[in-house]
């Protein structure tokens, strides 16, 4: 297996079968001082800034089981390296599923989108996957296997793991398994679509659509080169999505398959922006003319691809003041070392340090990538 992250190549791969195994590789590459970085579906590698090092790369698609469902409970607990189409297609067969559809798909590992923190439209009605994670199973740099939340309920050290590790890029352990809360697939479903001409009518159709009694479960505001065009999805039974759609006086979308082509965006050059929904509309406005982007109006990001370096610095000004983010998921690694991955540093840098410090003392996982 071929691995880089930023143009660099790990001296060795390896690829566990077990969580034991994939502990004891890392407690070792961490006694020789190596640094490791956790690799799963490779979806995400543009993530982070470059690397200090690389020595190891611990791949954990052979952690591929399919632990428990259990449809009676609503949960199911998977290995990190199980594909989310995987899981979904076993959630399938009771009619339930685990409302996440991330970018840059099909082949996203559950333990890599936990890791990065990635969602998708559905993020409008379901919030994030840690709303919906139960439990974590996690490798540390000493060889410990830590649990928290689920059937076991053990801190290490007092900390919350499913907090501490969700978006840490793997900077603090390796997730080997996770459970979650799923959900029931909805009755029915319908997805409609309007497009104008000026951002500001699509801006006033998107909260016409989220003031909705039954909002859509996800609502997208794409900006096309004669048009910004708003595709909405509303699920539920079929009486209650009829009258909302009645309601909006939307057109049906064009494509009968627009959310799967939608989740397989992906680019070389890509920030999130992440701002308090009532601060979208400005940071949107304030992207060129020309800029190429997808948003989320409900809850405040966009998604801009394809960019100009002398272009980003403004929009992550106006971002990180208006209390949000701007995070690089994809650029040429001289761009992330010119601009940074992150942006400017949080209130809580220090606290972040001192957890890193306890989590992993010889800097062994994802050395430089991460904040920390």
């Amino acid at each position: 297996m071929v691995v880089t992250v930023d143009g660099l190549k790990p001296k060795a791969v390896e690829k566990p079968k077990t969580a034991e195994e994939l502990a004891g590789c890392l407690s070792e590459a961490s006694r020789a001082g190596q640094a490791v970085i956790p690799i799963g579906g490779g979806r995400a590698l543009g993530m982070g800034d470059p690397p200090a090092r690389f020595d190891l790369a611990l791949v954990t698609t052979g952690l591929d089981r399919i632990v428990e469902v259990s449809p009676e409970d609503l949960t199911a607990t998977v290995q990190a390296g199980v594909t989310l189409e995987a899981l979904q297609a076993e959630l399938g067969k009771a009619r339930q599923f685990l409302p996440l559809d991330p970018f840059a798909s099909p082949g996203h590992t559950i333990g890599g989108l936990l890791a990065t923190a990635w969602s998708g439209p559905l993020r409008q009605r379901y919030g994030t996957p840690r709303e919906f994670l139960v439990g974590l199973q996690v490798a540390l740099p000493d060889g410990r296997l830590a649990r928290s939340g689920g059937k076991v309920v053990k801190n290490v050290s007092g900390y919350d793991l499913n907090k501490l590790h969700f978006g840490a890029l793997g900077s603090l352990g390796v997730i080997t398994e996770a459970s979650f809360k799923v959900f029931p697939r909805p009755l029915f479903e319908e997805t409609v679509e309007a497009s104008e001409p000026q951002l500001t009518d699509a801006w006033r159709e998107a909260r016409r659509a989220l003031d909705l009694k039954l909002p859509p479960v996800a609502l997208e505001l794409v900006r096309e080169p004669d048009r910004h065009r708003l595709v909405a999805r509303f699920a539920g039974s079929e009486d209650g999505v009829r009258r909302m759609v009645r309601e909006l006086v939307w057109a049906p979308v064009g494509e009968a398959d627009f959310w799967q082509q939608h989740s397989r965006r992906r680019a070389g050059r890509w920030l999130r922006v992440a701002v308090p929904p009532e601060a979208l509309r400005d940071v949107l406005q304030s992207l060129p003319e020309a800029a190429s982007w997808w948003a989320h109006p409900g809850v405040g990001v966009v998604h801009w691809v394809d960019f100009e370096s002398a272009q980003v610095a403004a929009v992550r000004a106006a971002a990180e003041d208006a209390g949000g983010s701007a995070v690089l998921l994809a650029a040429p690694s001289a761009l992330k070392r010119e601009l940074g991955a992150w942006g400017r540093q949080p209130a809580t840098i220090d606290l972040m340090r001192r957890v890193k410090r306890a989590f992993d003392p010889a800097g062994t996982l994802s050395p430089g990538r991460y904040l920390v």
